[in-house]
């Protein structure tokens, strides 16, 4: 033979036996991803010598997506100790009492139940997860988990310190649901899940490892499959979503006070506010809904005491305060427009003064302002894939 067919006859020879080892290494590669998958759950971290450290560093690949997924758009926050508003560097506001202003009731409560004609549909269906915004372990039986078995797990859930949703999957089931532990339902899936960041801040790894943690218990016990998200990677994207939230959560009060030593007459704001469609709420505060039931902007009572039917003949306050919650409210510059209307019309009814936070008098220049602040909120959060009002927005800043 020459040298040429010894060199093909060699060539020939190791890409067969390189075939086979490839093949032999794919092999291997598949058994081993489906012995994780739906092998019996493992050691139980809370038993564990560290199962702090050891939950923390897990990084599941193989981790299942759920049977559906709920088109539910992205993301959200603030701070609960904190409440933001445009102080006195924002705004420059002076008195703007001219009638020409006002607008009358009937076109005040048309612009804002305008809103609900452009919120989004809220689907019937529970939402579930979703990885913009939450953090999940996955439990999963082929026979079924009974509800009544996740009863003390969903307990000690809600002492985490974040929302916990517990959802299942029911045999045929093509949409999630609410777990109930009081049902005599059977799921094939149940999802806990953790909101990453409401206005109580981040979810800490501390936090999210609990979930685990629980959820690894509870297979242990039943002999369950369990499938937990990487708390460190969710860890990382909760202070990202806290950050977008802390800057776009602000809420607007502005507020109607009395001129010098005067006093407003009460009995006269009630019969104004109540005119165009504002009810008062258990919290005491006079709220205008939209079609959902969701507060658009409310009236309150600037001094201690709150609005009640029981002080309904109460004569006299000193002020009261509009409170618009930015990334709660849709349509938001048009009813926005339609409570700085509203407030003007209160205070020239009222014959009083039309004020921010710092009681400084609002003028055109700054309600054009506050709306070129609401405007760069509103793109942010469009962008982001949380639409001021929706459903998603309420989820996250509640």
């Amino acid at each position: 033979m020459s040298e040429l067919q010894i060199a093909l006859a060699l060539i020939g020879v190791l890409a067969v036996v390189g075939i086979v080892v490839y093949n032999r290494l794919q092999e291997r590669k598949f058994r081993r991803q489906a012995e994780v998958g739906f092998s019996p759950p493992g050691e139980d971290v809370l038993l564990d010598a560290e199962p702090m450290r050891e939950m923390l560093s897990r990084v599941d690949p193989d981790f299942y997506e759920p049977a559906t997924r709920d088109p539910i758009s992205r993301r959200f926050h603030g701070r609960g100790d904190e409440e933001p508003h445009f102080g006195d560097t924002e705004i420059l506001l002076e008195a703007a009492l001219s009638e020409d202003n006002y607008q009358d009731h009937a076109s005040i409560a048309e612009s804002a139940s305008y809103a609900t004609q452009l919120m989004q549909q809220e689907p019937s269906e529970v939402a579930s997860y979703d990885d913009s915004i939450e953090f999940r372990s996955v439990l999963k039986n082929l026979d079924g988990m009974a509800a009544e078995k996740l009863g003390d797990s969903i307990t000690r859930s809600a002492s985490l310190g974040k929302p916990v949703r517990w959802l299942g999957l029911p045999p045929g089931g093509l949409s999630w649901e609410v777990v109930s532990p009081q049902s005599d339902k059977k799921y094939l899936e149940v999802q806990a899940v953790m909101r990453l960041a409401d206005r109580g801040g981040a979810a800490d790894r501390e936090q999210l490892a609990g979930l685990c943690n629980l959820t690894q218990e509870l297979a242990q016990a039943q002999g369950w499959q369990v499938r937990c998200d990487d708390p460190l990677e969710a860890s990382a994207r909760a202070q990202q979503l806290d950050k977008f939230c802390a800057d776009v959560d602000v809420q607007i009060g502005l507020n109607i006070v009395a001129r010098g030593t005067a006093i407003l007459p009460i009995a006269r704001l009630r019969h104004e506010v109540e005119s165009v469609g504002l009810r008062l709420g258990s919290n005491g505060a006079y709220q205008l809904l939209d079609s959902r039931g969701e507060i658009l902007f409310m009236l309150g009572n600037r001094e201690p005491r709150a609005f009640s039917k029981d002080n309904a003949h109460e004569p006299e306050t000193k002020g009261v305060t509009l409170l618009f919650d930015v990334p709660r409210v849709p349509d938001g510059l048009k009813n926005f427009d339609s409570m700085v209307k509203l407030g003007r019309k209160l205070a020239h009814d009222a014959g009083g003064l039309l004020v921010d936070d710092n009681l400084r008098p609002l003028t055109d220049v700054g309600v054009e302002r506050i709306r070129a602040q609401l405007a760069l909120i509103y793109t942010r959060m469009e962008s982001r894939g949380v639409p001021a009002g929706s459903r998603l927005a309420l989820r996250l800043f509640s």
